[in-house]
């Protein structure tokens, strides 16, 4: 693969994490709802548009299409309704394959085999480079680019443009800066909300103080440890380090990779915080680091989980309500501004065919969206999605701090980076960050790791 070309918004020096941090701070603090939904919700998003089609697709009848992604679960089944109604509205049969991750590998032997899947949704700017490099990916036609120019900012487009041509189409994006907590546990505390690390820290130690462990971490999984680094690195270090991190233009054994280092250990350097400390977290998943966090009553495992919006899908496997027993506040801020950092899924043809143009037309429209978006667990990056289809007031919050942050947002580093970095279980970037959870206070070591990988994956 060659070295990695960013795909990224221009202006990405400004400090951009001020108006989406401040408009999510904001209506954070209005009152929270039920996250299965509002008991008017379906009524407001039914009002908010008529079924009627918004978006030109052609009829299809008889023709087969195979999309591959790694969802599983809730996910998995929200997605299949979207491609449930594209069917219903074409006539063409949509097959969903699982995919294992990384997605890339699994593409590949896909491919080696002679089956590839029509169309295949990636979870990373890296993967998408690597499908152009590797000459699997088809650039998107002219119906789903002008879907995409009327209905997405212009940084979302260029995610997923490689060398000014446009290939993938973000269905599905993420608020990735969010800690939620166990409002129970917060209450017999009496811990408050955090806007700063040192309060963050002290809120620990108080919820610690009342008997339940303060932070769950899904550790198995590489990716959740990563977006605790990047959450810290852009906030401390700022966007324009965070650029040339994400880009190898500065080293991992830069001085701002050793402070933000530094900070995360301030967390994980003390077991007592960390749910089942660092082995115990080394072998917990993400779905079951949120799950006990909100089981147990008033003895859960843990009184926080820090990961994105997709949390809800996650908690609604408990008990527990979001917006009563689960609540949820921005990623505190490290230096002078909170961080707010994204990530998405796109949509990449890698079969040339009528269907799989159509569908990636459907899949850059509101009409798409709107499907997932009532089943909630789900951001998208649309900005004609109307508001009302989300089932409640944190999702609607949540969304509208997204398009109304514009291009003003930092995509997830990791995911910007060559998959054997940034984006393969047991390697690169997620390894060298799971020994750091096992051993924080080696910052020397995991940055001269984290730099001898990058500048191999970068070289290749």
């Amino acid at each position: 693969m060659r070295t990695l070309r960013q795909a990224r918004h221009t202006g990405s020096g400004r400090i951009t994490a001020r108006a989406a941090a401040a408009v999510l701070a904001g209506s954070l603090a209005l009152t929270l709802s039920a996250c299965g939904g509002d008991d008017d919700s379906d009524d407001k998003a039914d009002k908010g548009k008529d079924s009627a089609s918004t978006v030109p697709l052609p009829k299809l009848d008889g023709e087969k299409i195979q999309v591959a992604a790694v969802w599983t679960g809730a996910e998995q089944a929200n997605f299949k309704k979207v491609l449930g109604e594209f069917e219903k509205r074409t006539g063409a049969q949509v097959t969903f394959v699982p995919a294992q991750d990384p997605i890339i590998n699994f593409l590949g032997s896909k491919i080696a085999g002679g089956s590839p899947p029509d169309i295949a949704m990636l979870p990373q700017v890296g993967a998408i480079q690597q499908a152009v490099d590797k000459k699997w990916a088809k650039p998107a036609g002219p119906e789903a680019v002008k879907q995409l120019a009327k209905n997405y900012s212009k940084g979302w487009q260029d995610l997923g443009k490689v060398g000014g041509k446009q290939y993938g189409v973000y269905f599905k994006a993420a608020n990735k800066s969010l800690v939620w907590y166990n409002a129970k546990v917060f209450e017999n505390a009496g811990a408050q909300e955090p806007k700063t690390w040192k309060d963050f820290l002290g809120t620990a130690q108080t919820v610690y103080d009342s008997g339940v462990t303060p932070v769950s971490v899904g550790g198995a999984d590489g990716w959740t440890l990563t977006d605790w680094f990047e959450n810290i690195y852009l906030s401390q270090a700022g966007p324009e380090k965070y650029d040339q991190l994400a880009t190898h233009k500065i080293k991992w054994t830069d001085p701002s990779v050793k402070d933000a280092l530094t900070t995360l250990g301030s967390l994980f350097g003390k077991k007592d915080y960390v749910a089942g400390g660092a082995d115990g977290a080394l072998q917990t998943e993400f779905p079951a680091s949120v799950t006990q966090t909100f089981t147990g009553g008033e003895q859960p495992k843990a009184g926080m989980v820090f990961e994105g919006d997709f949390v809800g899908v996650n908690i609604a496997d408990t008990e527990a309500k979001v917006g009563t027993d689960a609540k949820v506040f921005p990623f505190p801020a490290v230096g002078d501004e909170p961080p707010v950092v994204s990530g998405g899924d796109a949509a990449v043809l890698l079969k040339e065919s009528k269907a799989g143009q159509a569908l990636l037309t459907f899949l850059a429209s509101p009409d798409a969206a709107e499907i997932w978006a009532k089943q909630g667990g789900f951001l998208s990056p649309v900005k004609n999605v109307d508001l009302a289809a989300y089932p409640n007031e944190v999702q609607r919050s949540m969304a509208k701090a997204l398009i109304e942050a514009g291009d003003d947002f930092r995509f997830d580093m990791s995911d910007q980076a060559p998959q054997s970095f940034g984006g393969t279980p047991g390697k690169g970037e997620w390894k060298a960050l799971q020994d750091f959870l096992k051993n924080p206070k080696d910052v020397k070591g995991t940055q001269e790791t984290l730099e001898a990988g990058a500048a191999k994956a970068y070289k290749d």
